[in-house]
Protein backbone atom coordinates (compact mmCIF):
# COMPACT_ATOMS: atom_id res chain seq x y z
CA UNK A 1 0.00 0.00 0.00
CA UNK A 2 2.66 2.48 0.98
CA UNK A 3 4.77 1.75 -2.08
CA UNK A 4 1.78 2.67 -4.25
CA UNK A 5 1.28 5.81 -2.15
CA UNK A 6 4.95 6.74 -2.66
CA UNK A 7 4.49 6.25 -6.40
CA UNK A 8 1.44 8.52 -6.38
CA UNK A 9 3.37 11.21 -4.48
CA UNK A 10 6.22 11.01 -7.01
CA UNK A 11 3.68 11.51 -9.79
CA UNK A 12 2.35 14.56 -7.95
CA UNK A 13 5.87 16.00 -7.79
CA UNK A 14 6.49 15.14 -11.43
CA UNK A 15 3.29 16.90 -12.48
CA UNK A 16 4.68 20.20 -11.20
CA UNK A 17 7.23 20.10 -14.01
CA UNK A 18 5.45 18.38 -16.90
CA UNK A 19 1.76 18.33 -16.01
CA UNK A 20 -0.59 20.55 -17.99
CA UNK A 21 -1.25 24.16 -17.03
CA UNK A 22 -3.49 26.60 -18.84
CA UNK A 23 -1.54 29.22 -20.76
CA UNK A 24 -3.25 31.91 -18.69
CA UNK A 25 -2.54 30.21 -15.36
CA UNK A 26 -1.30 32.39 -12.53
CA UNK A 27 0.71 29.48 -11.12
CA UNK A 28 3.43 29.85 -13.73
CA UNK A 29 4.31 33.20 -12.13
CA UNK A 30 5.17 31.59 -8.78
CA UNK A 31 8.83 30.72 -8.02
CA UNK A 32 8.17 26.97 -7.58
CA UNK A 33 6.59 26.58 -10.99
CA UNK A 34 9.07 28.89 -12.67
CA UNK A 35 11.92 26.65 -11.55
CA UNK A 36 10.07 23.36 -12.13
CA UNK A 37 8.92 24.20 -15.66
CA UNK A 38 11.57 26.48 -17.17
CA UNK A 39 14.80 24.77 -16.04
CA UNK A 40 15.87 21.81 -18.22
CA UNK A 41 17.32 19.90 -15.25
CA UNK A 42 14.09 20.34 -13.28
CA UNK A 43 11.93 19.23 -16.22
CA UNK A 44 14.07 16.09 -16.70
CA UNK A 45 13.88 15.38 -12.96
CA UNK A 46 10.08 15.80 -13.03
CA UNK A 47 9.88 13.38 -15.97
CA UNK A 48 11.93 10.80 -14.07
CA UNK A 49 9.75 11.24 -10.97
CA UNK A 50 6.65 10.71 -13.11
CA UNK A 51 8.00 7.51 -14.65
CA UNK A 52 9.30 6.08 -11.36
CA UNK A 53 6.04 6.94 -9.62
CA UNK A 54 3.85 5.21 -12.16
CA UNK A 55 6.06 2.11 -12.22
CA UNK A 56 6.03 1.99 -8.41
CA UNK A 57 2.24 2.07 -8.47
CA UNK A 58 2.21 -0.71 -11.09
CA UNK A 59 4.55 -2.82 -8.94
CA UNK A 60 2.49 -2.15 -5.81
CA UNK A 61 -0.66 -3.26 -7.63
CA UNK A 62 1.04 -6.51 -8.67
CA UNK A 63 2.37 -7.09 -5.14
CA UNK A 64 -1.15 -6.70 -3.74
CA UNK A 65 -2.17 -9.62 -5.92
CA UNK A 66 0.68 -11.67 -4.46
CA UNK A 67 -0.24 -10.73 -0.91
CA UNK A 68 -4.03 -11.04 -1.04
CA UNK A 69 -4.70 -14.04 -3.28
CA UNK A 70 -7.02 -15.61 -0.73
CA UNK A 71 -9.50 -12.77 -1.40
CA UNK A 72 -11.47 -13.33 1.81
CA UNK A 73 -13.53 -10.59 3.44
CA UNK A 74 -10.55 -9.28 5.43
CA UNK A 75 -8.90 -8.08 2.22
CA UNK A 76 -11.58 -5.49 1.45
CA UNK A 77 -10.44 -2.91 4.07
CA UNK A 78 -6.88 -3.30 2.80
CA UNK A 79 -7.97 -2.67 -0.79
CA UNK A 80 -10.09 0.34 0.16
CA UNK A 81 -7.22 1.82 2.15
CA UNK A 82 -4.91 1.29 -0.82
CA UNK A 83 -7.46 2.96 -3.10
CA UNK A 84 -7.65 5.99 -0.79
CA UNK A 85 -3.87 6.26 -0.42
CA UNK A 86 -3.14 5.91 -4.14
CA UNK A 87 -5.90 8.29 -5.20
CA UNK A 88 -5.33 11.15 -2.73
CA UNK A 89 -2.08 12.55 -4.26
CA UNK A 90 -3.48 12.17 -7.79
CA UNK A 91 -6.41 14.39 -6.81
CA UNK A 92 -4.07 17.38 -6.50
CA UNK A 93 -1.71 16.78 -9.43
CA UNK A 94 -1.75 18.98 -12.46
CA UNK A 95 -3.57 17.13 -15.27
CA UNK A 96 -1.27 14.38 -16.53
CA UNK A 97 -0.84 13.14 -20.12
CA UNK A 98 -3.97 14.91 -21.34
CA UNK A 99 -5.26 18.44 -21.96
CA UNK A 100 -8.89 17.34 -22.20
CA UNK A 101 -9.76 19.13 -18.95
CA UNK A 102 -8.92 22.46 -20.60
CA UNK A 103 -11.15 21.53 -23.52
CA UNK A 104 -13.89 20.95 -20.93
CA UNK A 105 -13.35 24.50 -19.64
CA UNK A 106 -13.49 25.90 -23.17
CA UNK A 107 -16.74 24.07 -23.89
CA UNK A 108 -18.15 25.39 -20.60
CA UNK A 109 -17.30 28.90 -21.74
CA UNK A 110 -19.14 28.25 -25.00
CA UNK A 111 -22.20 27.26 -23.00
CA UNK A 112 -21.99 30.39 -20.80
CA UNK A 113 -21.78 32.58 -23.89
CA UNK A 114 -24.85 30.93 -25.42
CA UNK A 115 -22.93 29.24 -28.25
CA UNK A 116 -23.83 25.72 -29.39
CA UNK A 117 -20.88 23.41 -28.60
CA UNK A 118 -22.28 20.85 -31.03
CA UNK A 119 -21.64 23.20 -33.94
CA UNK A 120 -18.85 25.41 -32.57
CA UNK A 121 -15.33 24.46 -31.61
CA UNK A 122 -13.43 26.22 -28.84
CA UNK A 123 -11.89 28.50 -31.46
CA UNK A 124 -15.18 30.44 -31.44
CA UNK A 125 -14.05 31.93 -28.11
CA UNK A 126 -11.93 35.04 -27.79
CA UNK A 127 -8.39 34.18 -26.60
CA UNK A 128 -9.25 30.48 -26.60
CA UNK A 129 -5.56 29.61 -26.99
CA UNK A 130 -4.87 30.92 -23.47
CA UNK A 131 -6.44 27.70 -22.16
CA UNK A 132 -3.99 25.52 -24.07
CA UNK A 133 -6.45 22.81 -25.20
CA UNK A 134 -5.41 20.12 -27.66
CA UNK A 135 -5.71 21.41 -31.22
CA UNK A 136 -8.14 18.54 -31.93
CA UNK A 137 -10.78 20.43 -29.95
CA UNK A 138 -10.17 23.96 -31.23
CA UNK A 139 -12.29 23.42 -34.33
CA UNK A 140 -14.20 20.22 -33.53
CA UNK A 141 -17.64 20.14 -31.86
CA UNK A 142 -17.96 18.49 -28.50
CA UNK A 143 -18.71 14.73 -28.41
CA UNK A 144 -20.22 14.94 -24.92
CA UNK A 145 -23.79 14.67 -23.72
CA UNK A 146 -25.98 17.30 -22.04
CA UNK A 147 -25.23 16.26 -18.46
CA UNK A 148 -21.52 16.83 -18.94
CA UNK A 149 -22.16 20.11 -20.74
CA UNK A 150 -24.00 21.33 -17.65
CA UNK A 151 -21.08 20.22 -15.49
CA UNK A 152 -18.70 22.13 -17.78
CA UNK A 153 -20.90 25.22 -17.65
CA UNK A 154 -21.22 25.04 -13.86
CA UNK A 155 -17.48 24.57 -13.37
CA UNK A 156 -16.67 27.67 -15.42
CA UNK A 157 -19.39 29.71 -13.73
CA UNK A 158 -18.18 28.77 -10.24
CA UNK A 159 -14.52 29.42 -11.04
CA UNK A 160 -15.03 33.04 -12.19
CA UNK A 161 -12.46 32.62 -14.97
CA UNK A 162 -9.78 30.75 -13.01
CA UNK A 163 -8.78 27.56 -14.87
CA UNK A 164 -7.28 26.06 -11.71
CA UNK A 165 -10.55 26.44 -9.81
CA UNK A 166 -12.51 25.15 -12.81
CA UNK A 167 -10.56 21.90 -12.63
CA UNK A 168 -11.90 21.11 -9.15
CA UNK A 169 -15.46 20.10 -10.20
CA UNK A 170 -14.01 17.88 -12.95
CA UNK A 171 -11.70 16.17 -10.47
CA UNK A 172 -14.58 15.65 -8.06
CA UNK A 173 -16.66 14.18 -10.88
CA UNK A 174 -13.79 11.82 -11.71
CA UNK A 175 -13.55 10.82 -8.05
CA UNK A 176 -17.31 10.20 -7.95
CA UNK A 177 -16.92 7.84 -10.92
CA UNK A 178 -14.18 5.87 -9.17
CA UNK A 179 -16.29 5.68 -5.99
CA UNK A 180 -19.23 4.32 -8.02
CA UNK A 181 -16.91 1.72 -9.55
CA UNK A 182 -15.57 0.77 -6.11
CA UNK A 183 -19.16 0.16 -4.96
CA UNK A 184 -20.72 -1.53 -8.00
CA UNK A 185 -17.89 -3.50 -9.61
CA UNK A 186 -17.63 -5.76 -6.52
CA UNK A 187 -21.43 -5.96 -6.27
CA UNK A 188 -21.74 -7.07 -9.90
CA UNK A 189 -18.91 -9.58 -9.56
CA UNK A 190 -20.52 -11.11 -6.46
CA UNK A 191 -23.90 -11.21 -8.20
CA UNK A 192 -22.36 -13.16 -11.08
CA UNK A 193 -20.51 -15.59 -8.79
CA UNK A 194 -17.02 -14.03 -8.63
CA UNK A 195 -14.92 -12.68 -5.76
CA UNK A 196 -15.87 -9.05 -5.05
CA UNK A 197 -12.49 -8.37 -3.44
CA UNK A 198 -10.57 -9.66 -6.43
CA UNK A 199 -12.84 -7.59 -8.71
CA UNK A 200 -12.10 -4.47 -6.65
CA UNK A 201 -8.36 -5.08 -7.00
CA UNK A 202 -8.45 -5.95 -10.70
CA UNK A 203 -11.07 -3.53 -12.00
CA UNK A 204 -10.71 -0.46 -9.79
CA UNK A 205 -7.19 -0.36 -8.30
CA UNK A 206 -5.56 -0.89 -11.68
CA UNK A 207 -2.98 1.93 -12.01
CA UNK A 208 -3.93 2.69 -15.63
CA UNK A 209 -7.50 3.32 -14.44
CA UNK A 210 -6.42 5.59 -11.59
CA UNK A 211 -4.03 7.55 -13.78
CA UNK A 212 -6.51 8.11 -16.61
CA UNK A 213 -9.59 8.64 -14.49
CA UNK A 214 -8.07 10.75 -11.68
CA UNK A 215 -4.66 11.96 -12.87
CA UNK A 216 -5.77 12.81 -16.41
CA UNK A 217 -9.23 14.05 -15.29
CA UNK A 218 -11.10 12.14 -18.01
CA UNK A 219 -14.89 12.24 -17.89
CA UNK A 220 -14.85 8.51 -18.76
CA UNK A 221 -14.62 7.93 -15.00
CA UNK A 222 -18.10 9.26 -14.28
CA UNK A 223 -19.41 7.67 -17.49
CA UNK A 224 -18.16 4.24 -16.40
CA UNK A 225 -19.31 4.61 -12.80
CA UNK A 226 -22.86 5.42 -13.94
CA UNK A 227 -23.10 2.69 -16.57
CA UNK A 228 -21.81 0.00 -14.18
CA UNK A 229 -24.29 1.15 -11.53
CA UNK A 230 -27.05 1.01 -14.17
CA UNK A 231 -26.08 -2.51 -15.22
CA UNK A 232 -26.19 -3.59 -11.57
CA UNK A 233 -29.74 -2.29 -11.08
CA UNK A 234 -30.86 -3.85 -14.36
CA UNK A 235 -29.33 -7.17 -13.23
CA UNK A 236 -31.26 -7.18 -9.95
CA UNK A 237 -34.60 -6.62 -11.71
CA UNK A 238 -34.84 -2.88 -11.23
CA UNK A 239 -34.77 -2.05 -14.94
CA UNK A 240 -36.11 1.50 -14.83
CA UNK A 241 -33.39 2.59 -12.41
CA UNK A 242 -30.92 0.79 -14.60
CA UNK A 243 -32.12 2.66 -17.70
CA UNK A 244 -31.99 6.01 -15.88
CA UNK A 245 -28.40 5.44 -14.74
CA UNK A 246 -27.23 4.15 -18.13
CA UNK A 247 -28.90 7.18 -19.73
CA UNK A 248 -27.05 9.44 -17.28
CA UNK A 249 -23.80 7.83 -18.46
CA UNK A 250 -24.92 8.37 -22.06
CA UNK A 251 -25.46 12.04 -21.14
CA UNK A 252 -21.76 12.15 -20.22
CA UNK A 253 -20.42 10.34 -23.32
CA UNK A 254 -22.87 8.81 -25.82
CA UNK A 255 -20.72 5.72 -26.45
CA UNK A 256 -22.75 3.94 -23.75
CA UNK A 257 -25.67 3.76 -26.17
CA UNK A 258 -24.17 0.31 -26.77
CA UNK A 259 -25.41 -0.79 -23.35
CA UNK A 260 -29.10 -0.01 -23.92
CA UNK A 261 -30.12 -3.12 -25.93
CA UNK A 262 -28.47 -5.32 -23.31
CA UNK A 263 -30.33 -3.55 -20.51
CA UNK A 264 -33.48 -4.41 -22.49
CA UNK A 265 -32.41 -8.06 -22.55
CA UNK A 266 -31.87 -8.03 -18.78
CA UNK A 267 -35.36 -6.61 -18.38
CA UNK A 268 -36.88 -9.25 -20.68
CA UNK A 269 -35.30 -12.31 -19.03
CA UNK A 270 -33.83 -15.51 -20.46
CA UNK A 271 -37.03 -17.13 -21.74
CA UNK A 272 -38.57 -14.00 -23.22
CA UNK A 273 -40.42 -14.31 -26.52
CA UNK A 274 -39.48 -12.11 -29.48
CA UNK A 275 -42.54 -9.84 -28.98
CA UNK A 276 -41.53 -9.32 -25.35
CA UNK A 277 -37.91 -8.59 -26.32
CA UNK A 278 -38.84 -6.07 -28.99
CA UNK A 279 -41.46 -4.51 -26.72
CA UNK A 280 -38.97 -4.02 -23.89
CA UNK A 281 -36.25 -2.84 -26.27
CA UNK A 282 -38.73 -0.21 -27.45
CA UNK A 283 -39.61 0.70 -23.85
CA UNK A 284 -35.92 0.95 -22.93
CA UNK A 285 -35.22 3.22 -25.88
CA UNK A 286 -38.32 5.31 -25.20
CA UNK A 287 -37.41 5.91 -21.54
CA UNK A 288 -33.80 6.71 -22.36
CA UNK A 289 -34.49 8.98 -25.32
CA UNK A 290 -37.33 10.63 -23.40
CA UNK A 291 -34.83 11.64 -20.72
CA UNK A 292 -32.35 12.85 -23.35
CA UNK A 293 -35.10 14.78 -25.14
CA UNK A 294 -36.05 16.51 -21.89
CA UNK A 295 -32.41 17.42 -21.32
CA UNK A 296 -32.15 18.72 -24.89
CA UNK A 297 -35.25 20.87 -24.43
CA UNK A 298 -33.91 22.34 -21.18
CA UNK A 299 -30.51 23.26 -22.63
CA UNK A 300 -31.93 24.19 -26.03
CA UNK A 301 -29.53 21.89 -27.90
CA UNK A 302 -31.91 19.02 -28.68
CA UNK A 303 -30.21 15.88 -29.99
CA UNK A 304 -27.10 17.70 -31.16
CA UNK A 305 -24.93 15.11 -29.46
CA UNK A 306 -25.93 12.52 -32.10
CA UNK A 307 -24.13 14.39 -34.89
CA UNK A 308 -21.10 14.86 -32.65
CA UNK A 309 -20.62 11.10 -32.17
CA UNK A 310 -18.16 11.08 -35.07
CA UNK A 311 -15.93 13.84 -33.67
CA UNK A 312 -13.14 11.61 -32.27
CA UNK A 313 -13.17 9.38 -35.37
CA UNK A 314 -10.96 11.76 -37.35
CA UNK A 315 -7.72 10.55 -35.70
CA UNK A 316 -5.89 7.24 -35.52
CA UNK A 317 -3.01 5.65 -33.63
CA UNK A 318 -0.40 3.06 -34.56
CA UNK A 319 -1.47 0.32 -32.13
CA UNK A 320 -5.11 0.35 -33.30
CA UNK A 321 -5.29 -2.52 -35.84
CA UNK A 322 -7.84 -0.85 -38.12
CA UNK A 323 -6.17 2.54 -37.93
CA UNK A 324 -2.75 1.08 -38.70
CA UNK A 325 -3.95 -1.12 -41.58
CA UNK A 326 -6.06 1.66 -43.11
CA UNK A 327 -3.25 4.22 -43.08
CA UNK A 328 -0.53 1.80 -44.22
CA UNK A 329 -2.65 0.69 -47.18
CA UNK A 330 -3.65 4.28 -47.88
CA UNK A 331 0.02 5.32 -47.89
CA UNK A 332 0.90 2.42 -50.19
CA UNK A 333 -1.93 3.42 -52.54
CA UNK A 334 -0.61 6.99 -52.61
CA UNK A 335 2.84 5.71 -53.59
CA UNK A 336 1.36 4.10 -56.70
CA UNK A 337 -0.65 7.19 -57.60
CA UNK A 338 -3.96 5.93 -56.29
CA UNK A 339 -6.58 7.53 -54.00
CA UNK A 340 -4.85 6.85 -50.67
CA UNK A 341 -7.22 8.94 -48.57
CA UNK A 342 -10.18 7.15 -50.14
CA UNK A 343 -8.72 3.73 -49.35
CA UNK A 344 -8.08 4.78 -45.76
CA UNK A 345 -11.63 6.10 -45.40
CA UNK A 346 -13.18 2.96 -46.87
CA UNK A 347 -11.23 0.63 -44.59
CA UNK A 348 -12.12 2.67 -41.52
CA UNK A 349 -15.76 2.66 -42.58
CA UNK A 350 -15.62 -1.12 -43.00
CA UNK A 351 -14.24 -1.44 -39.46
CA UNK A 352 -17.00 0.77 -38.11
CA UNK A 353 -19.67 -1.13 -40.04
CA UNK A 354 -18.31 -4.47 -38.82
CA UNK A 355 -18.45 -3.28 -35.21
CA UNK A 356 -22.11 -2.26 -35.63
CA UNK A 357 -22.99 -5.66 -37.11
CA UNK A 358 -21.21 -7.44 -34.25
CA UNK A 359 -23.10 -5.38 -31.65
CA UNK A 360 -26.41 -6.20 -33.38
CA UNK A 361 -25.57 -9.92 -33.56
CA UNK A 362 -24.60 -10.04 -29.88
CA UNK A 363 -27.92 -8.41 -28.96
CA UNK A 364 -30.13 -10.44 -31.30
CA UNK A 365 -28.77 -14.01 -31.05
CA UNK A 366 -30.67 -15.68 -28.18
CA UNK A 367 -28.76 -16.38 -24.97
CA UNK A 368 -28.78 -20.15 -24.46
CA UNK A 369 -29.19 -21.75 -21.04
CA UNK A 370 -25.82 -22.38 -19.44
CA UNK A 371 -23.97 -22.76 -16.19
CA UNK A 372 -23.73 -19.01 -15.65
CA UNK A 373 -26.49 -16.68 -14.43
CA UNK A 374 -28.47 -15.16 -17.30
CA UNK A 375 -27.50 -11.62 -16.30
CA UNK A 376 -23.81 -12.55 -16.41
CA UNK A 377 -24.18 -13.99 -19.92
CA UNK A 378 -25.95 -10.84 -21.15
CA UNK A 379 -23.37 -8.49 -19.62
CA UNK A 380 -20.57 -10.62 -21.05
CA UNK A 381 -22.12 -10.12 -24.47
CA UNK A 382 -22.33 -6.41 -23.81
CA UNK A 383 -18.64 -6.47 -22.90
CA UNK A 384 -17.77 -8.10 -26.23
CA UNK A 385 -19.91 -5.49 -27.97
CA UNK A 386 -17.85 -2.70 -26.41
CA UNK A 387 -14.68 -4.66 -27.27
CA UNK A 388 -15.73 -4.85 -30.93
CA UNK A 389 -16.34 -1.10 -31.08
CA UNK A 390 -12.98 -0.36 -29.43
CA UNK A 391 -10.82 -2.83 -31.36
CA UNK A 392 -12.34 -1.97 -34.75
CA UNK A 393 -11.95 1.79 -34.27
CA UNK A 394 -9.03 3.67 -35.85
CA UNK A 395 -8.20 5.26 -32.49
CA UNK A 396 -7.72 3.35 -29.23
CA UNK A 397 -7.02 5.54 -26.24
CA UNK A 398 -5.45 4.04 -23.08
CA UNK A 399 -8.67 4.65 -21.15
CA UNK A 400 -10.62 2.56 -23.67
CA UNK A 401 -8.68 -0.40 -22.29
CA UNK A 402 -10.01 0.59 -18.88
CA UNK A 403 -13.62 0.44 -20.12
CA UNK A 404 -13.10 -3.14 -21.22
CA UNK A 405 -11.18 -4.09 -18.08
CA UNK A 406 -14.06 -2.94 -15.88
CA UNK A 407 -16.67 -4.88 -17.86
CA UNK A 408 -14.56 -8.05 -18.15
CA UNK A 409 -13.77 -7.87 -14.43
CA UNK A 410 -17.44 -7.94 -13.45
CA UNK A 411 -18.08 -11.01 -15.63
CA UNK A 412 -14.93 -12.92 -14.68
CA UNK A 413 -11.23 -12.85 -15.61
CA UNK A 414 -9.61 -16.16 -14.76
CA UNK A 415 -6.15 -16.63 -13.27
CA UNK A 416 -3.56 -17.87 -15.72
CA UNK A 417 -3.61 -16.77 -19.33
CA UNK A 418 -6.51 -14.31 -19.07
CA UNK A 419 -5.05 -12.49 -16.09
CA UNK A 420 -1.61 -12.48 -17.72
CA UNK A 421 -3.11 -10.67 -20.73
CA UNK A 422 -4.38 -8.00 -18.32
CA UNK A 423 -0.90 -7.70 -16.79
CA UNK A 424 0.74 -7.22 -20.19
CA UNK A 425 -1.91 -4.75 -21.36
CA UNK A 426 -1.53 -2.79 -18.13
CA UNK A 427 2.24 -2.63 -18.59
CA UNK A 428 1.83 -1.65 -22.26
CA UNK A 429 -0.61 1.17 -21.57
CA UNK A 430 1.56 2.29 -18.66
CA UNK A 431 4.40 2.83 -21.14
CA UNK A 432 2.07 4.45 -23.66
CA UNK A 433 0.96 6.94 -21.00
CA UNK A 434 4.52 7.71 -19.86
CA UNK A 435 5.64 8.54 -23.39
CA UNK A 436 2.51 10.44 -24.38
CA UNK A 437 1.64 14.10 -23.85
CA UNK A 438 4.03 15.96 -21.58
CA UNK A 439 3.82 19.72 -21.11
CA UNK A 440 7.24 21.12 -22.01
CA UNK A 441 8.10 24.72 -22.86
CA UNK A 442 9.31 25.29 -26.46
CA UNK A 443 12.89 26.16 -25.51
CA UNK A 444 13.37 22.81 -23.71
CA UNK A 445 14.13 20.02 -26.22
CA UNK A 446 11.00 17.86 -26.33
CA UNK A 447 12.93 15.04 -27.97
CA UNK A 448 15.32 14.83 -25.02
CA UNK A 449 12.48 14.78 -22.50
CA UNK A 450 10.63 12.10 -24.44
CA UNK A 451 13.78 9.98 -24.75
CA UNK A 452 14.25 10.18 -20.99
CA UNK A 453 10.63 9.11 -20.45
CA UNK A 454 11.00 6.20 -22.88
CA UNK A 455 14.31 4.97 -21.47
CA UNK A 456 13.31 5.24 -17.81
CA UNK A 457 9.83 3.81 -18.46
CA UNK A 458 11.01 0.86 -20.56
CA UNK A 459 13.91 -0.02 -18.23
CA UNK A 460 11.77 0.14 -15.09
CA UNK A 461 8.81 -1.69 -16.63
CA UNK A 462 11.14 -4.31 -18.09
CA UNK A 463 12.69 -4.86 -14.67
CA UNK A 464 9.28 -5.31 -13.02
CA UNK A 465 8.11 -7.67 -15.78
CA UNK A 466 11.16 -9.89 -16.29
CA UNK A 467 13.76 -9.46 -13.53
CA UNK A 468 12.03 -8.50 -10.27
CA UNK A 469 11.78 -11.72 -8.26
CA UNK A 470 8.59 -10.50 -6.59
CA UNK A 471 6.68 -9.85 -9.82
CA UNK A 472 8.33 -11.54 -12.82
CA UNK A 473 6.42 -14.80 -12.29
CA UNK A 474 3.19 -12.95 -13.06
CA UNK A 475 4.45 -12.25 -16.60
CA UNK A 476 6.56 -15.35 -17.32
CA UNK A 477 4.73 -18.54 -16.25
CA UNK A 478 7.87 -20.67 -16.06
CA UNK A 479 9.13 -18.41 -13.31
CA UNK A 480 5.96 -18.53 -11.22
CA UNK A 481 7.72 -20.58 -8.58
CA UNK A 482 10.87 -18.41 -8.53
Amino acid sequence: MWQGFAGSVLMLLGSLGVGWLAGSSQLIRTPLFIVARTTPAAVITATVFLCLGFILMLRAWLLLYRALRGWDATTRPVLLKALALWTAPLMVTLPLFSRDSYAYIGQGRLMLQGLDPYTNGISALNNYYSLGPDTLWTEAPTPYGPLFLWLEQGAVWLSHGSPELALIPFRLASLAGVVLLAVYVPKLAALYGFSPQRALWLGVLNPVLLLNFIGSVHNDSLMMGLVVAGIYFASVKRPVWGIVLVTASLAIKPITLIALPFVGLLWAGRDATWPRKFGLWAATLAISMGIMLAAGVVNGLGFGWLAALQTPGTVWIWYAPVGLAAHVLGFATDLFGGPGAGVTGVLQTIGQGASILIVMALALVPVKPGRHPYARDVVRRMTWAFAAVVVLAPMIQPWYMVWLLVFFTTTGVRDGGQLRVVFYLTAFFTLIALTDQLSVFPWIPMVAVRVVAIVVGVLCAGYVMFFDKATRGLFVPSRESA
